[in-house]
């Protein structure tokens, strides 16, 4: 790819300043775009943004491209086209993604208008939620956008399950916590005060003790007790801890984790368009003992790529993004 001798066009322009406001595994980001004029956009994965020991595979890393790959989609459907995504289009070149080119004219449905103008409110919530519960007709919502990416969004079956599910976070939270590796890698992406950094989680997002709620968060600081278990004692489950979800796919190939993240994008944002925000738990997704347990006893003949929480919040802090320029550039010719 060579950006010095031209300049991506204004709708590719558009399109990638949607698709960065994407959701990333402690906000790493890891994507890049390329234009062929205005005719097509190409999605690659940024592997310098990848986490080498928390996402040893790419999976995560993959997952936020599919949650950019939706928001680009959801910017052309705004404009009233259809998408027409090729994903993984050239064998034996894993960063590239996906190939996007304008399909024909159709105008954008309601409900996905009102996703788009969710993307600037969507941020991701680390703490407590209000006590409101979420209506079922939400929960339907939610569920049926999972399913029209290709995924699945599986609920505990009551509050055993739930607490069960919540003592694996916290196993595999203290598992990092307690590997020097782990809480180095973990610090890299921890914002520091005053910084004008554009990635990373800045310290307004850390507001809440990675303890406070009844599924471990993460330790960006480093200050958190390894064995803080402060909620998972619990018989019963607060209301301000939100409601848990796991989102599966049927396979784990790399075509799947890039459905998972159109697929969790897509949750979020209905979710979003809903005053509803998202918490995430993924600890034990990246150990892979946790991972397998979790798939035999929960979600058996499915793969868990997410594990999160969503609820009401008043505490909505968004994080910053790299400009568009600095992950878009012009394509080759040839």
């Amino acid at each position: 790819m060579n950006g010095t001798c031209a300049r991506p066009g204004h709708a590719a322009n558009y399109l990638v300043r949607a698709a960065v406001t994407a959701p990333s595994l402690h906000n790493t980001q890891p994507w890049r775009f390329a234009s062929r004029g205005d005719d097509e956009i190409t999605l690659y994965a940024d592997s310098a943004r990848r986490l080498p020991l928390a996402d040893p595979d790419g999976r995560e890393m993959v997952i936020s491209c599919g949650a950019a790959l939706f928001n680009l989609r959801l910017a052309m459907r705004h404009l009233g086209f259809l998408p027409v995504v090729r994903p993984y289009p050239q064998p034996g070149v894993p960063a590239l993604l996906a190939r996007i080119r304008w399909g024909p004219y159709a105008r954008a449905t309601d409900e996905e208008e009102l996703m788009y103008r969710a993307m600037a409110q969507r941020h991701t919530h680390r703490g407590l939620f209000q006590a409101t519960p979420l209506p079922l007709q939400l929960i339907d919502g939610l569920g049926r956008n999972a399913r029209r990416e290709g995924g699945e969004l599986f609920m505990p079956r009551g509050s055993a399950e739930r607490l069960w599910l919540g003592t694996l976070v916290q196993e595999a939270e203290t598992c990092q916590r307690d590997d020097p590796r782990h809480a180095a890698e973990l610090a890299r992406w921890a914002a520091a005060p005053g910084t004008r950094r554009l990635d990373g989680v800045p310290v307004e997002a850390r507001a809440f003790p990675p303890d406070c709620a009844p599924y471990a968060g993460r330790d960006f600081t480093g200050s958190a007790p390894s064995d803080g278990r402060s909620g998972i004692r619990a018989t019963t489950w607060p209301d301000s801890a939100g409601l848990v979800a796991v989102l599966t796919t049927p396979r784990d190939t790399r075509q799947d984790w890039l459905r998972a993240g159109q697929s969790l994008q897509s949750v979020l944002l209905f979710a979003a368009a809903h005053k509803v925000s998202a918490a995430f738990h993924t600890q034990p997704l990246e150990l892979p003992a946790y991972r397998d347990s979790i798939r035999r006893s929960m979600v058996p003949g499915q793969y868990p790529q997410v594990i999160m929480r969503l609820g009401h919040t008043v505490h909505a802090v968004g994080a910053a993004r790299r400009p568009v320029a600095d992950v878009l550039s012009v394509a080759d010719a040839a």
